[in-house]
């Protein structure tokens, strides 16, 4: 069953101005992570894991009553924002858990674990 995983991170704490500039803290945790990555794809339970630019980049696309209509930045404010995504391909959600669980230790903030539809999917 395939599961993405949604990382995300206080709203606050990631400023677009030193985001090319992160502190040795989060080096250290980028690097256990890229670690565990690896040792994901050499299981094959990894299928791909991105990092997503910052919010104040991104553009919404909404429907309203006067059509399609698209807006800069992102739709609400929110306290934590969408950092990151993987999609893993594991036997279970309790599987999915334990990998959710290796990456919140490491990086210390919350991961949503959504299952992806698909021909294996069961609610």
């Amino acid at each position: 069953m395939k599961y993405l995983l949604l990382g995300y991170t206080p709203a606050a704490a990631w400023d677009a101005a030193t985001a090319d500039a992160p502190t040795e803290e989060a080096l250290a945790a980028f690097a256990a992570y890229q670690r565990f990555e690896k040792e994901l794809f050499e299981t094959g339970e990894l299928v791909g894991t991105e990092g997503l630019a910052h919010p104040a980049l991104s553009t919404t696309v909404t429907r309203g009553p006067d059509g399609v209509t698209e807006t800069d930045g992102p739709f609400a404010e929110l306290k934590e924002v969408l950092a990151s995504f993987a999609v893993i391909e594991v036997t279970g959600r309790e599987r999915a858990v334990e990998i959710a669980s290796r990456i919140v230790d490491v990086l210390g903030e919350p991961i949503e674990i959504r299952p992806i539809m698909g021909e294996d999917f069961a609610a």
